[in-house]
């Protein structure tokens, strides 16, 4: 088989999504999150001193269902979940020459000043990107006690984390779920392959933008998540490898994941 068969056998696997498809699916894990942070998590609030842990793990079952509903679209999809299936469809291989097609792996390199470019964003840019969004639109402010990285920063919530490594668990169960196995699997390994046939080129930033409008359960970020989704679908368009947004996306996650540990072992 040659080069250029090849290619076009790979990418003939992957069918492309009408925009009423991609709707739908963008539906299907924007709303259950929008029901699950303001509607569960405010019930639930009494249960814990610190409601933005009940928050968390309220949200973390609305990723959990992301990654089951990306599992059965594959499989409607596809007829089998075996692994080589998941990894072509879900384009979690090496990343491709964007000129000829061909995976590469110095092009893992790139990953570099993606997420050095992610970093720079989240920590010097993106409170700014979140205050000008609110004084735009103040009524999505998010209400006290939403933001988990505030509530850490506090002496009561530093002085609970202590020892507590049940806290510490389901911070990482739920990074996994946002930065892997849910967000990234379906936004950029599930629909961003589909989408090139209704938005053509532009289809990485119809992308961003429906994972920013998708965090109905946190519109104090929906600016900000428009351009992370931007960087994140970007590389992972250009290289056909959803692992650059997996790992952009991780590093907030990293960050605090080290964070919580660090007060947990004080």
């Amino acid at each position: 088989m040659t080069e250029q068969s090849e290619q076009k056998d790979e990418r003939s696997l992957i069918p492309q999504y009408s925009l009423s498809k991609i709707l739908l699916i963008w539906a299907a894990a924007a709303i259950p999150m929008g029901i699950l942070g303001w509607v569960v998590a405010p019930a639930l609030a009494h249960i814990s001193q610190t409601p933005a842990l009940v928050r968390l793990a309220v949200l973390t079952v609305g990723l959990a269902w992301q990654f089951v509903l990306v599992m059965i679209l594959l499989y409607r999809e596809a007829g089998n979940l075996r692994w080589s299936t998941i990894r072509q469809r879900l384009w979690l291989t090496t990343p491709r020459s964007p000129r000829t097609g061909t995976p590469s792996a110095r092009l893992w390199w790139w990953l570099v000043p993606l997420v050095l470019l992610t970093a720079i964003y989240e920590l010097q840019i993106s409170r700014s990107v979140d205050h000008l969004w609110v004084s735009v639109f103040p009524f999505f402010a998010a209400p006290s006690g939403f933001d988990l990285s505030t509530i850490l920063a506090t002496p009561q919530a530093q002085a609970q984390l202590v020892g507590a490594w049940n806290v510490w668990g389901l911070f990482l169960l739920s990074a996994l779920f946002n930065t892997f196995l849910g967000e990234e699997l379906l936004f950029r390994g599930f629909l961003l392959p589909r989408m090139a046939g209704v938005f053509g080129k532009g289809d990485w930033v119809m992308n961003g933008l429906l994972f920013g409008l998708y965090h109905l359960h946190q519109p104090s970020g929906i600016l900000d998540s428009v351009i992370a989704g931007f960087l994140f679908a970007f590389p992972s368009r250009r290289f056909r490898s959803a692992w650059f947004g997996i790992v952009a996306h991780s590093g907030q996650s990293v960050y605090l994941a080290l964070l919580i540990l660090a007060l947990v072992l004080k």
